[in-house]
């Protein structure tokens, strides 16, 4: 796998920067994997971070863990392996793109 597949794979991760892999590259399965579970991490974080507005002790840990998420799908994805991320995969095979 090339460092550019691997790069597109990680800005998977950074937010609305989940889109990139998922325009750029339809055809690659991997980007794709990993477009759609940072789609998915990134719809999450968005809900969660609304909900902290009106409830910010209680969400606010829920924000943390997915930014240990989105690390933890950087990481998997400069090593090049589709890893399911916890919770947020299942979601991710949902969306219709």
């Amino acid at each position: 796998m090339d460092k550019e597949t691997k790069l597109y794979a990680l800005l998977a991760y950074c937010s609305l920067f989940c889109l990139v892999p998922l325009l750029k590259m339809k055809d690659n399965e991997f980007l794709l994997f990993h477009g759609r579970q940072g789609l998915a991490l990134f719809l999450c974080e968005m809900v969660i971070f609304v909900v902290s507005i009106i409830l910010p002790l209680i969400m606010k840990p829920f924000l943390f863990i997915f930014g240990v998420f989105s690390l933890w799908g950087m990481l998997k994805a400069l090593q090049g392996e589709k890893f399911k991320l916890p919770f947020i995969f299942p979601m991710s095979e949902r969306l219709v793109l």
